[in-house]
């Protein structure tokens, strides 16, 4: 076992030059921190006190000290604080624990299996509380360079990216990761205007005032935002996601729809992917009344799927455009459970002008409004032409 920890002892210097000559190669961002010979010195500096405290410390089975673990802390402030984007540090991240493995084989004699065995079982464990402190120093350092807006969205990414460096940044925001979020896409109707590229920022700036919470802008069409699900309570979560919503279409002044789908922390690229599609079949308001999820849509996401289908329940939406206001009608009036009187009144209408209406219906579709059959079929073509499905009938 001594001379399997003597050997990388021997080797340290040569291992960390290698290490720096790797960084610099595959790292345009470490090309230009070792640019002048102080650069690439410090660069070197750390990777060779890096490498004799693991060798030390795994020989005898010790775990890093608090004085490693801010040392590691403080050099990743500093890369932080010299702009060494997220991409970067996670690669430097891996190129370590590539070449810190290749470097413990290569050490390996035909004799040094209990000592390789000791390594390997030590630098699991050690190398997550080192990578750990490395990148909080790192977090903290963007903190200096990168705004509270931009912090906030590349959180929201690295959560539905399933990043482990999404806690590092989470804690220094100070928010605290959930088991779930209701992950929440606000689509915006129609064609974004150029000016809203502009606005983003601020937008999201208002929009974390009044919610703390993961927040991104990733596409002009589409907001994301990640909703934390506290005491398994999910429809506490989704009525801040339509508080999140509310704010969002009053401050573009732009229609929206809202989808939702609830899903772990370790895994939201499905939840995002369900929750775009949910709100590509949601409604389209000016202000968000509600959000929707797989439960109020499943009907018309599967209709979206049979091209034959939903040619065939256009073709009844372009009769309901012989009006008047038909389309309106219907939804006001299954929204209101069929009622009469409170379907009339939501429209400010007599019921007798609602009666003629729902018959208007009959006439131009073949299809009684209030039958099992008609609910089926009139409710889903309501739903697929507030959605914006299809060219309004003309």
């Amino acid at each position: 076992m001594g001379d399997f920890f003597h050997l990388l002892r021997l080797r340290v210097e040569a291992n960390a030059r290698n290490a720096v000559d790797v960084y610099t190669r595959e790292l345009a961002e470490y090309r230009a921190l070792s640019t002048g010979s102080l650069g690439h010195a410090s660069l070197l500096d750390f990777a060779v006190t890096l490498r004799r405290r693991t060798y030390a410390l795994a020989e005898d089975g010790r775990p890093f000290s608090g004085e490693d673990l801010a040392y590691m802390a403080a050099v990743g402030r500093e890369r932080g604080e010299k702009g060494v984007s997220l991409a970067a540090h996670r690669r430097v991240l891996v190129l370590h624990s590539t070449l810190t493995l290749h470097e413990i084989q290569d050490a390996a004699g035909p004799h040094d299996l209990d000592a390789l065995m000791l390594t390997l079982g030590w630098l699991g464990p050690q190398g997550v509380t080192a990578q750990n402190a490395y990148t909080r120093g790192y977090m903290e350092g963007q903190e200096r360079c990168l705004s509270l807006v931009t912090r906030v969205q590349l959180l929201a990414k690295m959560l539905l990216a399933n990043d482990p460096s999404a806690p590092e940044l989470a804690r220094n925001l100070g928010m605290t990761l959930p088991e779930r979020y209701v992950v929440t896409v606000v689509r915006i109707a129609g064609r974004p205007f150029r000016w809203l590229d502009r606005v983003r920022d601020q937008v999201i700036e208002v929009l974390i005032e009044g919610e703390r919470i993961p927040l991104a802008w990733p596409t002009p069409e589409e907001l994301v935002a990640l909703v934390p699900e506290t005491n398994g309570t999910p429809a506490s979560a989704e009525d801040r996601a339509l508080s999140v919503a509310h704010d969002f279409a009053e401050t573009i002044g732009r229609p929206c729809s809202v989808g939702t789908a609830t899903g772990r922390v370790d895994a939201l690229s499905g939840a995002l992917s369900l929750a775009r599609q949910v709100s590509q079949a949601a409604p389209i308001e000016t202000v968000p009344r509600r959000v929707y999820t797989l439960a109020d849509v499943f009907v018309e996401l599967g209709t979206a799927q049979l091209p034959q289908v939903d040619e065939w329940l256009q073709g009844v939406a372009r009769r309901l455009a012989g009006g008047p206001d038909l389309v309106t009608t219907l939804d006001v009036y299954y929204r209101g459970d069929m009622n009469r009187l409170r379907a009339a009144a939501a429209l400010h209408i007599h019921p007798r002008t609602l009666d003629y209406r729902l018959q208007r219906v009959r006439e131009l579709t073949g299809l009684n409004p209030g039958s099992t059959r008609g609910i089926r079929v009139l409710n889903t073509v309501v739903a697929r032409v507030l959605a914006g499905a299809w060219p309004e009938p003309e």
